[in-house]
């Protein structure tokens, strides 16, 4: 460091060379400044306290700045390595290299400005390094009412704000050292991504539009505002990203605990599948979703392409065992005009009617050897051709596949091909089968009975506990699928508020005395929850006395709790 003034001490050895951060009113006025400017300039406004432009400026320099500053405001352009002199504490004249950068609000334009500098000092090395620049820049926007974050030169996050946990539902320090697109999950992140637009330009990219989901589903709009962070050498050493909602949040799938779109489950292994959705529907990696038959494998699916960043898109669900073996490559990819005998005009396919959306190919087992080629063909090349055309059209959907085979042993007996399969299960969801998630039957009788209660109009409140009990020791071979058949039947025939034995359908098991193990409880034991309740009348047969001396309540209770919940 040294001094340009004449009469001035030039020892200034003391002084950091430290890049200095400082936040700028509309108004001009020194509102935030990092410790590194304290160190340098030997004062700084107490919080709360607003200095005016001249307190950090020497009357050399003080024009020059004001006419900075004034042009940022008035053109949100950045201004980068202007020399200028800084007012010391002591009296001495500083000189400094500055940058001088647009802070932008989408409602309220240039709400500030942030202003660095770095000290000059001939014949040392000037750079700060990036830890030291990424460290400035979190104490700075610490407490910012916008989310904000860092990123270094490798992409990876090292500061992450208060506001930017609120916003993405992710905390400080799940997010450090993480891929920034891994937190904040947007619809640019590997396309349009602002912030390497910045770096690519060199210039801050300002007031962009992105669709982001947070961790818990949650689709919202945000306003995006990327600045550069370089060393005193004028190099790139990462970005800040601040952001803010800049309309109205989306719904997410996920309701009530238990609840994700028509998915009902509370058990371990529902909560575990239930965690792993928002992750995978912010990628576009192919997923092979595993299991039986009625299980909710085509639920999931849309639960993902609602996730996504493209839930307006279309959504094609296509049952490969249900298409004639003769029509379903015309009925996957299309054909054109005189392809075959009828095919008297062009007309797309499933895949080509996808567009930017997911595509679901139910019993992908079911698929036919000629046409896993043509589908492992597809996915490497991301394109495909109609029957009958030459043109290749680009295949732009999400692929998702669904099976209740074991692909695995299809492959030793030569009816499924290995190379399509490790193309197809990138991802893979299994959906367990309901005798393997008992616990999950009082949230699902209960989800239909209020599902066939607003469809017919009657005022069904609850299952006999007997029938509870045997509803619990049914195996379920239909799983979801049969126990909702199971409720649609008997609301057919229920006149009164109760579901009995006979108003169900004649089922073996269901007529056999009950010599299998009562079912699950619920992870948390909680007399004051429905589904406690009914769980505690199955274990005893509808013996109230008896499952209020499991639940630990007494009859009172008991009675007062149904009556709430009218299961009386």
């Amino acid at each position: 460091m040294f001094n340009m003034t004449p009469g001035v001490p030039s020892d200034v050895s003391h002084v950091s060379s430290a890049r200095g951060m400082i936040v700028l009113s509309r108004t001009f006025g020194v509102m935030s400044v990092n410790a590194a400017t304290q160190e340098l300039l030997g004062n700084c406004p107490a919080p709360g306290n607003i200095w005016p432009l001249k307190r950090l400026f020497g009357d050399q320099a003080l024009n020059a700045a004001e006419k900075n500053v004034a042009e940022v405001f008035r053109s949100g352009r950045a201004i980068e390595r202007q020399p200028s002199l800084l007012q010391h504490a002591g009296g001495l004249l500083i000189a400094c290299q500055c940058d001088f950068q647009p802070l932008i609000s989408a409602k309220e334009g240039i709400i500030g400005l942030i202003f660095t500098f770095v000290p000059a000092r001939p014949g040392a090395d000037q750079e700060a390094g990036a830890e030291s620049i990424q460290a400035d820049a979190e104490a700075l926007f610490a407490d910012l009412p916008q989310g904000s974050f860092t990123i270094d030169g490798q992409w990876r996050i090292r500061a992450f704000n208060k506001a930017a946990e609120q916003i993405t539902g992710f905390s400080r320090e799940e997010a450090l050292g993480r891929h920034c697109w891994e937190i904040f999950r947007s619809d640019s992140c590997r396309t349009q991504c602002p912030m390497r637009q910045a770096m690519d330009r060199q210039l801050p990219e300002m007031d962009r539009q992105v669709l982001s989901v947070n961790r818990n589903g949650l689709r919202r709009t945000l306003s995006v505002n990327v600045s550069l962070l370089k060393n005193e050498r004028g190099e790139i050493d990462g970005a800040v990203e601040t952001f803010h909602p800049a309309g109205g949040d989306r719904p997410s799938p996920f309701g009530a605990p238990g609840r994700l779109e028509g998915i009902i489950g509370n058990s371990p292994s529902m909560r575990a599948l239930f965690t792993r959705l928002p992750d995978l529907a912010a990628s576009s990696a192919n997923v092979l979703i595993c299991g039986e038959s009625g299980t909710g494998k085509e639920l999931i699916a849309r639960t993902l392409h609602q996730l996504s960043f493209r839930p307006e898109a279309p959504f094609l669900a296509v049952n490969c065992a249900a298409l004639p073996e003769t029509l379903i490559e015309a009925e996957l990819f299309g054909y054109e005009k005189g392809a075959f005998t009828g095919a008297e005009q062009s007309r797309p396919g499933r895949f080509e009617l996808a567009g930017k959306g997911t595509l679901l190919l139910d019993e992908i087992g079911e698929l036919k050897p000629e046409l896993q080629v043509k589908l492992l063909r597809v996915i490497e090349q991301r394109s495909f051709e109609r029957v009958g055309a030459t043109r290749a059209i680009a295949f732009e959907a999400r692929l998702i596949s669904a099976t209740h085979q074991d692909l695995a042993k299809a492959i030793q007996i030569k009816r499924f091909r290995e190379d399509l399969f490790y193309r197809l299960r990138t991802v893979t969801l299994t959906v367990p089968p309901l005798r393997r998630r008992q616990e999950d039957i009082p949230l699902l009788v209960d989800h239909f009975i209020k599902k066939f209660n607003a469809r017919t109009g009657k005022c069904v409140r609850a299952l006999d506990p007997k029938v509870m009990q045997r509803f619990v020791a049914h195996r379920w071979p239909g799983n979801v699928r049969e126990l909702e058949r199971c409720i649609e039947h008997a609301f057919v025939f229920v006149k009164g508020p109760v579901i009995f034995q006979r108003h169900l359908p004649e089922f073996e098991d269901f007529e056999q005395p009950l010599n299998t193990p009562g079912p699950l409880p619920p992870r948390e034991i909680d007399a004051g929850k429905k589904d406690t309740l009914l769980w505690a009348l199955a274990q005893t047969g509808g013996r109230r006395t008896a499952a209020c001396k499991l639940l630990g309540i007494s009859r009172t209770s008991m009675w007062r709790r149904m009556k709430a919940m009218r299961l009386t």
